[in-house]
């Protein structure tokens, strides 16, 4: 009959140990994945907040419009980076923080079932003992209620570790349960609450960038290409740029031009006398 028992015991043993074992493994895993998951989230801001200094270096160089739309896009940006901080601090408070503890509250447990096991160990040795007294010296009445005595001290023994490790177990499950609940309801909240915030700044961002004015920024840029004299001050760099042939071919066209003139006006004046000494011809041969 005590020896059903003692299987019994053992098999619960097990199942307990299986427990404590499971959630050692995977409460590990989830640790490990969580702290690089929020490693990461790390990461990324510290990217961002190279991305906000190397915008606003940039829009230091660029046109007004553009330039304080991509500094009010990094401001909203840099922000954003802040939130960014938050959640990868609430991540590792009321996430990793939990899911590390359980490495110290898994030792404990396993202490208990050692010191458990220890004491059914305890337990069956002396079963085992009794019954070999028994058979082999059945008439030694001293020897037997001793050893039966020894066997009792240890079935209380193991028995008030297995009652403290059945409510230690089943405290430790009940606490398992609502932890997960809690980690993972924390978790999503943060991610809720991050992006959200995200949402909203990511929104302002995108309407100072759609508010950069395209043809002043434009216009900002030609007129610094083209100052307002400019026209002016190329007719005069034209005009003193002519080569030195150029500007004896125009001096031969005007004299050119003069020359011509004066030959018509000779021309002109010979046809008249030419006129007049036909008229006197006409006159002297009447006469």
């Amino acid at each position: 009959m005590l020896r059903r028992v003692l299987e019994n015991r053992d098999a619960q043993t097990r199942q307990l140990q299986d427990a404590v074992t499971n959630v050692e493994k995977h409460f590990g895993e989830l640790c490990q994945i969580f702290a690089a998951y929020v490693r990461k989230t790390a990461r990324l801001r510290d990217k961002a907040d190279l991305l906000v200094n190397e915008i606003n270096v940039y829009a230091s160089t660029e046109t007004p419009n553009l330039k304080q739309g991509l500094k009010n896009f990094a401001d909203e940006f840099a922000k954003l980076q802040d939130y960014r901080q938050a959640e990868v601090e609430r991540l590792e408070a009321k996430v990793v923080e939990p899911l590390k503890a359980y490495g110290t509250i898994v030792k404990m447990k396993r202490d208990d079932l050692k010191a458990t096991l220890t004491a059914r160990n305890r337990e069956a040795k002396q079963l085992t003992q009794l019954e070999r007294t028994r058979q082999r010296n059945p008439s030694d009445r001293h020897t037997f209620c001793k050893a039966e005595t020894e066997l009792q001290r240890a079935t209380m023994d193991a028995t008030r570790t297995t009652r403290h490790l059945e409510e230690t177990i089943d405290n430790f499950e009940k606490q398992k349960i609502k932890d997960i609940k809690t980690i993972f309801s924390e978790f999503i909240t943060i991610e809720m609450l991050f992006h959200g915030k995200a949402l909203e700044v990511y929104t302002a961002a995108y309407q100072n960038i759609q508010k950069i004015d395209e043809e002043e920024d434009l216009e900002v840029f030609r007129n610094s290409l083209y100052p307002p004299d400019y026209s002016s001050r190329l007719d005069i760099v034209r005009a003193n740029s002519k080569s030195p042939l150029q500007r004896s071919l125009s001096a031969k066209c005007v004299s050119g031009t003069g020359q011509v003139s004066t030959c018509r006006l000779r021309k002109d004046q010979q046809a008249d006398d030419d006129d007049e000494d036909e008229d006197l011809d006409v006159t002297e041969e009447e006469n």
